[in-house]
């Protein structure tokens, strides 16, 4: 009997599923859950105090799934007016996803105001652009799409183009459980995959770090001049290299560009610009908000001996600077030599964040 009942029950629900679905139709399985995904970081920043392990945010937890999507929506060009352009465009991995122009292009042939920042350990930072206007990630993703000297669309549009493309809406199905794509599901990919842009893979690493002696005689002599006489640790430090703050480092006397006062509204807060990290510095010239300074020499002449004094809202750190640092000639060379250790070759063609499309 209760073989009967087994066999009654299946035949059933099998007349149950067949009556469910449309002629000729394929029946899909439930999709299962994203598949959680963590990135592997050093314990030299898990351990730091002024970094620890990686936030992520609880509305946007880190999926395989949305680390794939959203590494394919940041090389793609359906996200600009003309598709031609996309966010790895002014972003280019092997200048560590910085620009090699003084300011970009956008599709328009319109030049922007600032120089394209470098996109490295940014799951740590919590403001954004030159001039913190963005509040995390997914806030800073939304930004370039509608600018009018970036990629220059409308959400909306780029909504329907995604929409309307045959691998899209399965791949945001995968990834948030809904084939309905929007600009929050959008700019939350591509936080996700830009979370998972570490670098913590340099000469210093292993130096600093790891205490493994590799550097050469002029590497650690700049070493020692990073720490002491040319007074950079006070802004560049931690596994970060930056303290991710916004400084006034006297480059103007007076402002064309008041940075984070134009966010805050604050005169006090006026040339205030954001504190970059020095992890591959050597890759993402030319430097400052503007991109005035060519080199890394350059930056150097800056700090040794160009700091205005009469530069309003100057930072108190840069009160060292004021009178110059007396570097020598030879000094110069071996800061460079050891602002150079700071490079990650890993990161610059890692191929878990190269177009996936090549």
């Amino acid at each position: 009997m209760k073989n009967k009942n087994y066999i009654l029950a299946l035949l059933v629900m099998s007349i149950f599923v067949a009556s469910c679905k449309k002629d000729g139709e394929e029946i899909t399985p439930i999709n299962p859950s994203p598949t959680a995904h963590s990135v592997n970081v050093p314990d030299f920043v898990n351990n730091f105090a002024l970094s620890g392990p990686m936030p992520i945010p609880a509305d946007n937890p880190l999926t395989k799934e949305g680390i794939a999507l959203g590494r394919k929506l940041f090389y793609e060009k359906k996200l600009s007016g003309d598709n031609t352009m996309a966010c790895a465009s002014c972003h280019a991995q092997e200048l560590a996803f910085s620009d090699n122009n003084q300011f970009s292009e956008g599709i328009t042939g319109d030049l922007g105001d600032r120089q394209a920042m470098a996109i490295i350990n940014s799951a740590w930072d919590d403001l954004f652009f030159w001039d913190g206007r963005a509040v995390s990630l997914e806030d800073q993703a939304f930004g370039p799409v509608v600018n009018e000297v970036e990629l220059n669309t409308t959400w909306p549009e780029v909504e329907a183009r995604l929409q309307n493309d045959a691998e899209y809406p399965e791949l945001f199905k995968k990834a948030f459980g809904t084939k309905t794509i929007d600009s929050v599901l959008v700019s939350k990919a591509i936080a996700q995959f830009e979370r998972t842009m570490v670098s913590f893979n340099s000469r210093f690493d292993r130096f600093f770090y790891g205490s493994e002696d590799i550097f050469t005689d002029s590497e650690e002599r700049g070493f020692d001049l990073f720490f002491d006489k040319a007074e950079c640790v006070h802004c560049h430090s931690g596994p970060m290299l930056t303290d991710f703050t916004f400084r006034n480092n006297g480059l103007d006397a007076t402002f064309d560009d008041i940075g984070l006062g134009k966010v805050t509204g604050l005169a006090s807060d006026e040339g205030k610009f954001k504190v970059t990290t020095l992890r591959n510095i050597a890759q993402t010239a030319p430097y400052m908000h503007d991109g005035r300074f060519a080199t890394l020499e350059e930056v150097i002449d800056h700090y040794n001996s160009g700091v205005d004094s009469l530069s309003p809202n100057l930072d108190e750190e840069m009160m060292h600077f004021t009178e110059g640092l007396e570097l020598t000639d030879q000094e110069k060379v071996d800061l460079i030599a050891y602002l150079n250790t700071f490079t990650d070759y890993t990161y610059l063609a890692n191929p878990d964040f190269s177009d996936p499309n090549k």
